[in-house]
């Protein structure tokens, strides 16, 4: 018993923080496409920030939950509601036995996360939980959700009303601090940060002037394995032969018509286009939640700076829910398997 599919949504997939160490074999890393939303959403409910969540896209699913659980959502504002009252990203929340929990189209951003305490009941594949969408496995049978999925959790609360009040209570009277690098970045700031490519000198000057001063428009030929840019042409200074190389996520691509790719959490596990920049990790959370349509700019930065920023971020996320710890091993001594 967990949670029962009413409408799936536009696209809902379960997704960890990836597939590794199995792309020598062609197999993708997938997971989630806004990393921190994911982190933040399984870390509220107590959980490492390795397990599974239901990234919902654009349009979110409406569930009933068969069993009591504690959930929190984060990333894009869907207009959730649990039972009909508006519900908050990046707070937890107790559901009892058949609370529907309903989200609607974005109001900002593209994609959120749902987190339960314990996890989903998800046999894990290479080590991942992750879907894979087009090989079609991991995740929920290697797909999208569709209505009547009937989803377990791992663990379930106790079905004790006075016992899910008491939590309810202590949860909601414990103060959490969001800092500004946890928070969904400003809609209207539309710079992403990037680190050069050691191919950065292989493209014009004109090229590499326009990729930092031009805006790029992402196409809606644009999804989880890549976002395709509309923009001014870019050229290599010498056509030049690639050998095919291990992809990363926010690699940008160039392919010879000279419009930039952004390689995302579904990428292939090569590729031989020339490479001008990468994004850089902290910032690609913010790419993941623009939609085809919205446009984008780069700023070059050094790897000094984004370690820097990266480690900031990685420490925010694990200091977040440490006010909620003592709540959180209450549960895990009250909880059964299921």
């Amino acid at each position: 018993m967990g949670i029962l599919i009413h409408k799936p949504g536009l696209l809902s997939s379960f997704q960890d923080l990836g597939r590794f160490g199995f792309q020598y074999l062609g197999v993708s890393v997938t997971g989630a496409m806004d990393t921190l939303a994911h982190q933040m959403a399984n870390r509220i409910v107590g959980n490492q920030t390795d397990l599974a969540t239901l990234e919902m896209t654009l349009i979110g699913p409406q569930l009933t939950f068969t069993a009591p659980c504690c959930f929190a959502l984060s990333g894009a504002d869907m207009q959730a509601t649990l039972n009909d009252k508006p519900i908050v990203l990046n707070r937890p929340y107790i559901a009892r036995r058949g609370q529907k929990l309903k989200l609607l189209s974005f109001v900002t951003g593209a994609r959120t996360y749902l987190a339960v305490f314990g996890g989903f009941a998800l046999k894990a594949i290479m080590n991942s939980q992750s879907t894979y969408l087009r090989s079609g496995f991991g995740g929920w049978h290697g797909r999208s959700l569709k209505k009547d999925d009937d989803i377990s959790l791992q663990v379930s609360l106790p079905d004790d009303e006075r016992f899910l009040k008491k939590i309810e209570t202590k949860l909601w009277q414990t103060r959490l601090y969001l800092p500004l690098n946890l928070q969904l970045p400003n809609p209207n700031r539309d710079t992403v940060r990037v680190l050069a490519s050691d191919q950065w000198t292989a493209f014009t000057p004109t090229s590499l002037d326009h990729f930092l001063s031009n805006p790029w428009r992402i196409s809606r030929d644009s999804e989880r394995m890549g976002y395709r840019l509309e923009g001014p042409q870019l050229a290599l200074n010498l056509p030049k032969q690639m050998l095919s190389e291990a992809t990363s996520f926010g690699t940008i691509q160039v392919p010879v018509d000279g419009q930039p790719i952004i390689l995302m959490a579904d990428r292939q596990s090569t590729g031989g286009y020339p490479k001008i920049a990468t994004v850089i990790q902290v910032d690609l959370p913010a790419l993941a939640q623009r939609k085809p349509g919205d446009s984008v700019r780069f700023k070059l930065i050094d790897s000094a700076q984004a370690q820097q920023l990266d480690h900031l971020r990685q420490t925010a996320i694990e200091l977040l829910a440490r006010p909620l710890e003592p709540i959180f091993e209450t549960l895990r001594k009250s909880i059964k398997s299921t």
